[in-house]
């Protein structure tokens, strides 16, 4: 137990074949994870402002109705666009 506690990779076969294709797998995760990041840091970055209000002095107070739903849809848009690039990892294959 304490061997897997502190291994990099734990083989549940006998193959050690499959050595790089787990550390591959975990370079793709890893690279998923970072753009994961990045798509909810931009929504952020760039809708936040629309969240806070400070669209209202440019469009008028008629905005004030929809703005909420809008940063709500945008938020929305945010976790679908970040869980849909993690279940592109579904289709990962090994490149040789």
């Amino acid at each position: 137990d304490v061997a897997i506690e502190a291994a990099d990779v734990v083989l549940v076969r006998q193959d050690l074949r499959k050595v790089p294709e787990a550390i591959a797998l975990a370079r793709a995760t890893l690279r998923t994870i970072r753009q994961n990041l990045a798509w909810a840091f931009g929504y952020n970055v760039i809708l936040l402002p629309l969240a806070a209000g400070l669209i209202v002095p440019l469009a008028g107070r008629a905005v004030l109705s929809w703005l909420p739903a809008m940063s709500a849809a945008a938020m929305a848009l945010s976790s679908v666009s970040v869980v849909t690039n993690s279940l592109l990892l579904r289709r990962w294959k090994l490149v040789n």
